[in-house]
């Protein structure tokens, strides 16, 4: 299809062309043809509904059908939350027969402009782990109050016993020492946690003792979780949440006045959303080496950032239950997952499956050592490692959980499916920053095609609109550039007394079509 500018630009010359050597010429002829603007971002591919595992395929597409929001949204929060519940209690052992050994807890991230239905998408997705918070909940209140009045009883009964004991103390100490302890009270029952949402790393470490095998942190908007942590101070909570992420190792607590808390197994997933303008002066902040280039970023490796329909369907149906029955089973099986043994040598591949992820880790390996990608990039991609057995052994906990604790070729190459998506929305991610002038010039050039700058402006003027994305002086220029660069706008230098100024000439095409 021929640009409708370009092919306005022919027409406007062709005129002045037929008027004749003799006719004076404007100063139109010192103008070239404008060239499109590249992507102002790498492009993504749509989600592919084979992604999903089979028993969560209907329940999260009807989701988003009725929602009329992105499957990616819902997708992400759905295997995050079933990440969650399986936790440090199953775990995968990528090799043959290394000891390497992969817990499945996983980090996803929703980026997307307000009002895309980012956080209704994510409720959504996370209501079975409400509703499984909300049961452990009822469960702990009716433990609780017999703990209660047994304690009570417990308490009069060691008021008799100590008496009782007194006398022996000196006659028969280890009558005296038995009575005492049959008056000693049960322990206070302990509530799990599911889900938390605002917590220091202190309050979130003493959740952990109870909830020992994982648990997922919920933050809708996670800038505000992100630059805490950035904070002087804070770098502790830092290292706690680099540490979460392994899933597997011990974090000891050592407070003056607060004693000494160890927790055997620091085991967290994180889930939440973040608008693209956040996320740009925050990735700067990863790339540049500062003290957020520490891997924590990276560690979402469910980053999606999908493109928007610009179509809208009406729809009020009512939700497919058969669909949402068999998912939420799915979260009710995992909930109750026992414990790990100590001897459970862990999930492993099938001969199949073990050999097409060797081939995988070898390419992938390879790929690395090249060091063809940006080093923030090269550092999101590193975490691959964990993401590919991660994402196979939680496809095998929700659709082939009864295959005697092996992962089949089919979980594993929806998982190297995944890899290969994300991979594109980590791209996007980390090219946030160094595409944002390319951005802000798509939203300048777009008000200057709809001529609400008129055929002449100045920076100052732009910045004073307050447009999303130009509101300083430093992102107009930058914008500016890249228009001038491409043969959209041409700058004028105005001499005067003093400190010369500069303003900004619209390419005539676009006063041609007038704004159209």
């Amino acid at each position: 299809m021929v640009n409708p500018f370009l092919r306005g630009w022919a027409m406007l010359d062709a005129h002045w062309m037929n008027k004749g050597s003799g006719a004076a010429r404007p100063q139109n002829e010192l103008w070239s043809a404008p060239t499109e603007l590249p992507p102002a971002q790498p492009v993504v591919p749509r989600f592919d509904a084979n992604l999903l595992p089979e028993n969560l395929r209907p329940w999260v597409l009807d989701i988003a059908h009725r929602m009329q929001c992105p499957v990616d949204f819902v997708a992400v929060g759905a295997i995050v939350a079933a990440s969650s519940l399986i936790g440090a209690r199953v775990t995968m052992q990528p090799k043959e027969r290394d000891d390497w050994r992969v817990t499945p807890n996983l980090w996803g991230l929703i980026i997307g402009r307000s009002g895309v239905m980012k956080s209704p998408a994510l409720s959504a997705a996370l209501k079975p782990l409400r509703d499984l918070e909300k049961a452990e909940y009822k469960r702990w209140q009716a433990a609780y109050k017999t703990w209660q009045d047994e304690a009570k009883m417990a308490a009069l009964l060691h008021l008799e016993n100590e008496k009782a004991a007194k006398e022996l103390a000196n006659k028969d100490p280890d009558a005296a020492r038995a009575l005492l302890q049959q008056s000693e009270a049960t322990p206070e029952p302990s509530l799990r946690r599911l889900i938390v949402n605002d917590s220091t790393v202190e309050k979130l470490g003493e959740l952990m003792r109870v909830s020992t095998w994982g648990m997922l942190s919920y933050r809708d908007e996670l800038h505000g979780l992100l630059t805490a942590m950035d904070k002087p101070g804070q770098e502790g909570a830092r290292a706690f949440y680099l540490q979460a992420y392994d899933g597997d190792k011990e974090y000891t607590f050592d407070r003056i006045g607060r004693g000494t808390h160890r927790i055997d197994c620091v085991c967290l997933s994180v889930l939440g959303c973040m608008q693209p303008g956040l996320l740009r002066e925050y990735v700067r902040g990863t790339v540049s080496g500062g003290s957020t280039d520490d891997g924590l970023l990276q560690r979402f490796a469910l980053a999606v950032w999908p493109d928007l329909s610009d179509e809208f369907l009406n729809v009020d149906e009512i939700p497919d239950e058969p669909a949402m029955k068999r998912a939420w089973s799915v979260y009710q099986r995992l909930v109750n997952l026992p414990p790990p043994d100590a001897n459970d040598a862990g999930w492993r591949f099938t001969v199949e499956a073990q050999q097409r992820f060797n081939e995988w880790r070898v390419q992938f390996e390879e790929d690395m050592l090249r060091h063809a990608v940006a080093p923030a990039l090269e550092s999101h991609l590193a975490k691959y490692r964990k993401l590919v057995p991660a994402l196979a052994l939680i496809f095998a906990m929700i659709d082939t959980p009864e295959n005697h604790q092996y992962v089949g070729i089919k979980e594993l190459e929806r998982a190297l499916a995944w890899s290969t998506y994300l991979r594109s929305h980590a791209e996007r991610l980390y090219a946030a920053t160094t595409l944002s002038d390319l951005t802000g010039a798509d939203l300048l050039l777009k008000k200057v095609k709809a001529l609400q700058l008129g055929g002449q402006f100045t920076p100052r003027e732009v910045v004073k609109k307050g447009w999303t994305g130009l509101a300083s002086n430093d992102s107009v220029r930058k914008a500016i550039e890249v228009l001038i660069e491409h043969g959209w706008l041409r700058r004028e230098v105005h001499k005067a007394a003093g400190r010369p100024s500069e303003s900004y000439l619209v390419h005539p095409l676009i006063l041609a079509e007038g704004g159209g």
